[in-house]
C-alpha cells in the first residue's frame, strides 16, 4: 500500500477529526525502552509524536485486525495492542492513571472499521425487531401494499346514509329537521315527519274537496 507521507502529516497535525489524544508512554521495538510520546487518535489511525508541537509524526498505527488488551506485567497501567499473526508486532503502552488507560482502551478498540460494521449491523437489526406493523380493518385487501395507519376519527357504522345533496328541489330541502338554513344535515328525516308535513295538507284540501262535491250533488229545494 503506497501511502502519500506529505499528506499523512498534514491529516495528523490537523486539528480537525481527533478523536483522542493525550501522552502515553510507549515501548520501544529495538531497545525495548519506554519512551513518552504524545498520541493522536483519528478514525482507525494513532499517530504518536515525540512533541506535541512536532510538525510530523513518528509513527502511525493502523487499527484494524487488531485486539486491545490489557498488559498487566507491563505496568500498572499498561495495555497493549495485538496484530495476530505470525511475525505481527505488538505495541505495549501505559497510561498515567486507571482512568486514562480505561478511556484510550475503549477508544481504540471502537476505532477499527471493523467494529463499526458491527455495530451497524447490530443497530440494524434492533431497528428491525422494533419495527411494528398496524394491523388494519381488512387486511386481506393490503398485504402487498406499505403499512397504512389507521383513521385518527372514527365513524357510526350505521349511519350509511349520504349526506343530502344540493340538487334535490327546494320542498325536500325545506322538510322539517331535514336541514339547516346552509344545506347541512341536521339528522334522519322518518316518513312520519315526511307524512305529517305533506300529507296530512293534501288529505285536508282532498277532504274538503270532497264535502263540496258532495253539497253539490245535493237536489235544489225551492221553497
Amino acid at each position: 500500500m503506497k501511502i502519500n507521507e506529505k499528506n499523512l502529516a498534514a491529516f495528523a497535525t490537523s486539528p480537525s477529526g481527533i478523536d483522542k489524544e493525550g501522552w502515553l508512554v510507549k515501548r520501544g521495538e529495538v531497545n525495548k525502552a519506554f519512551q513518552k510520546r504524545y498520541f493522536v487518535l483519528k478514525g482507525n489511525l494513532l499517530f504518536y509524536f515525540e512533541k506535541r508541537s512536532d510538525k510530523e509524526p513518528i509513527g502511525v498505527i493502523i487499527l484494524e485486525g487488531c485486539t486491545i488488551e490489557l498488559a498487566e506485567d507491563e505496568g500498572q497501567f499498561g495495555f497493549k495492542i495485538v496484530f495476530h499473526g505470525q511475525g505481527n508486532r505488538t505495541y505495549i503502552l501505559e497510561a498515567e492513571s486507571q482512568d486514562s488507560m480505561e478511556q484510550w482502551m475503549k477508544a481504540l478498540a471502537c476505532a477499527s472499521f471493523d467494529y463499526i460494521k458491527l455495530m451497524v449491523t447490530e443497530l440494524q437489526r434492533q431497528l428491525d425487531d422494533m419495527e411494528v406493523n398496524v394491523p388494519l380493518p381488512n387486511d386481506d385487501a393490503n398485504t402487498n401494499g406499505p403499512p397504512v395507519a389507521p383513521p385518527r376519527v372514527r365513524h357510526n357504522p350505521f349511519n350509511r346514509n349520504p349526506p343530502a345533496s344540493h340538487n334535490r328541489s327546494h320542498s325536500i330541502r325545506s322538510a322539517p329537521g331535514r336541514t339547516d338554513h346552509d344545506g347541512q344535515r341536521q339528522h334522519k328525516v322518518s316518513f312520519r315527519e315526511l307524512h305529517n308535513h305533506f300529507g296530512r295538507p293534501i288529505l285536508h284540501d282532498l277532504s274538503e274537496w270532497r264535502h263540496r262535491q258532495r253539497q253539490l250533488q245535493q237536489p235544489l229545494i225551492l221553497l
